[in-house]
């Protein structure tokens, strides 16, 4: 059964992004995480999973469409809750985050095609990773892992090859973070959610 996992937190004002309040209010910066995470749940419902499921730090709301199942995060470390969101599948799975509004189905198809490879790796242009996935999800794969540091992709790549797993790279994608980011990810999808809400913003702002 081939998973498809997002590990998000609820786009509520002051708790998510807030490396983006130097130029949006706390505000307009969760609505561009509501839009980054709408856009990556549209994506993940056109991609062909046996299971789409939602790993939410927060209260689900109406924003989250049909045909996404929604799980609690464990508390813990990021690492404790990506082994944990793992650790709930059956088969292959892909799980990526909240922060590419930018990715596609194409994208998420190729990293849930483990016909000749163990592992996908996304690696994300800060130096970490935007996916992940296994052929055989194993909880200790992630575990132990720095996050959220200038390494943390090199050292989640090396453990996936110091097992023995046979690894390929997705395309690198710019996570959004901060204001310089959003404007990057925003030119390069034109037509998402997250581009047309940033383009507004940014016209009130000027």
């Amino acid at each position: 059964m081939s998973t498809l996992l997002v590990i998000a937190k609820a786009p509520v004002a002051g708790r998510v992004k807030t490396r983006l309040t130097t130029v949006f209010t706390p505000q307009q910066a969760a609505d561009l995480a509501m839009a980054s995470l709408q856009d990556t749940l549209a994506a993940v419902l056109a991609t062909r999973a046996q299971r789409r499921v939602l790993v939410l730090d927060g209260q689900p709301g109406s924003w989250i469409p049909s045909g996404i199942e929604v799980v609690p995060q464990v508390t813990g470390g990021l690492d404790d809750r990506l082994a944990a969101a793992f650790a709930m599948t059956e088969g292959p799975a892909l799980l990526i985050g909240m922060d590419t509004p930018q990715v596609t189905p194409d994208l998420l198809a190729a990293g849930l095609d483990f016909t000749e490879v163990d592992a996908w790796f996304g690696p994300a242009d800060d130096g970490g990773f935007w996916a992940l996935g296994l052929a055989h999800p194993d909880p200790a794969l992630v575990l132990g892992v720095p996050m959220s540091v200038a390494h943390t992709g090199a050292v989640q790549r090396k453990r996936l090859t110091d097992a023995g797993l046979s690894v390929r790279d997705l395309p690198e994608l710019c996570d959004v973070d901060t204001p310089a980011d959003a404007e990057r990810v925003a030119a390069a999808a034109p037509h998402t959610k997250f581009a047309s809400l940033h383009h507004n913003l940014c016209a009130v702002t000027r």
